[in-house]
């Protein structure tokens, strides 16, 4: 095949992954093909046209298929012979040189790191090159020796942050493999719509909560009460608007329930606004003409810091810790792990701390942001180095 591969690629009802794919195939002059979870989301959104979106095969939609291989891998012992039926339709006798797993925090989910390894050894048993792609790892994780296996096994690895980096340089045999360039979604163009009514630009706080941190939380429904909280404590001491902003909408992780409980709670205020499902670029329109964000969502964060807008992260993994170290020099005050949320008055609190810093933290990134956006760029470089040389 003639094309870069993309593979691990969940779907664009997940607005960071979709930044991710679409930042990167801006980057490329190569023509890619991206194994998918779900061509309809990614025709939905901002893919459809940018690069060949190919389905997963889904044992789910073959019942005797799944029964077959199940079988197979119970008598051999074969793991991987499910990473070859899920992306067969990539596994022909003329397969790509090169494969990128392009999901940039997958290894930060259990459940996830099983078929990343299958994956990776997969590929490379075809005779594959692979690249881990914007990567966060958790460093405790590098204490399993079969995950520092699977990691010398990418020719490639591109992290995103540096605590991710510099565990990294301890386990890898060969740490020319490893680069340490921003996230390339803080390349995202921005597509600005219509405001809705109630959305003031420039005087806005824009506000981003996930079913995800709720499942981290160690008190049961603090960050729904703090976000409760938080809200009422802007209409009561500023001037400011909120707007309530989802960037997944999975039914299975739908930001948006949570947000339409934050929405009718306040509806009768006038100064809440909830942002409708749209593209990663639309969304980062909405994000960037806020005054300040409060957000969960990695890649709505990074929206924010790539527009200049001040911004809190609720976050409860090495990602966040990672990037607001990098842009700020500490992740203390910048982020709030959600495991370490006790009462309701936590989040007004790490809030108050923001309007303080609210301008200092504006000129540090009109300060920083260029080169850091200059450098994301040497992600799409790499690719096109490697490429090269395999053709």
């Amino acid at each position: 095949m003639s094309k870069i591969i993309f593979y691990m690629h969940a779907g664009s009802g997940n607005h960071g992954c979709e930044a991710i794919v679409n930042s990167v195939c801006r980057m490329l002059n190569s023509p890619v093909a991206v194994i998918t979870n779900s061509v309809e989301e990614d025709n939905t959104y901002s893919l459809k046209g940018m690069c060949q979106l190919i389905p997963e095969r889904k044992f789910a939609e073959h019942k005797i298929a799944h029964i077959l291989y199940y079988l197979y891998r119970k008598v051999t012992g074969d793991g991987e012979s499910f990473i070859r039926y899920r992306y067969g339709r990539v596994f022909g006798r003329e397969m790509s040189p090169l494969a990128v797993s392009i999901g940039g925090d997958n290894y930060c989910y259990d459940i996830m790191v099983k078929d990343l390894m299958l994956a990776n050894h997969a590929f490379n048993q075809k005779g594959t090159r692979t690249i881990l792609l914007g990567c966060s790892i958790e460093p405790e994780l590098l204490n399993n020796p079969a995950i520092v296996e699977d990691m010398n096994r990418y020719h490639t690895i591109i992290t995103r942050e540096s605590i991710t980096y510099e565990a990294l340089r301890t386990v890898l045999k060969n740490t020319t493999a490893l680069h340490l360039y921003p996230d390339p979604a803080f390349t995202l163009g921005i597509k600005e719509l219509p405001l809705p009514q109630g959305f003031v630009e420039g005087n806005t706080a824009g506000v981003n909560i996930s079913p995800m941190i709720q499942d981290n939380e160690k008190e049961a429904g603090v960050t729904m009460a703090g976000y409760r909280a938080l809200i009422q404590y802007i209409i009561d001491t500023t001037d400011m608007s909120v707007a309530l902003i989802p960037h997944v909408v999975w039914e299975r992780n739908d930001d948006r329930k949570p947000l339409k409980e934050l929405y009718d709670t306040f509806a009768h205020t006038g100064r809440v606004v909830l942002i409708s499902d749209c593209s990663c670029e639309e969304l980062k329109g909405f994000i960037s003409r806020c005054r300040m964000f409060i957000g969960a969502r990695t890649h709505a964060t990074i929206a924010a810091y790539s527009s200049l807008v001040p911004t809190l992260v609720v976050g409860y993994s090495v990602k966040a810790r990672g990037i607001a170290k990098d842009l700020f020099g500490t992740d203390e005050h910048y982020v709030i792990p959600v495991q370490t949320l006790k009462s309701e008055e936590d989040l007004i609190k790490a809030f108050h701390w923001l309007q303080q810093e609210e301008e200092k933290m504006r000129m540090q990134l009109a300060s920083v942001m260029p080169e850091y956006c200059n450098r994301a760029l040497q992600t799409g470089k790499e690719v096109e180095k490697l490429w090269a040389e395999l053709n």
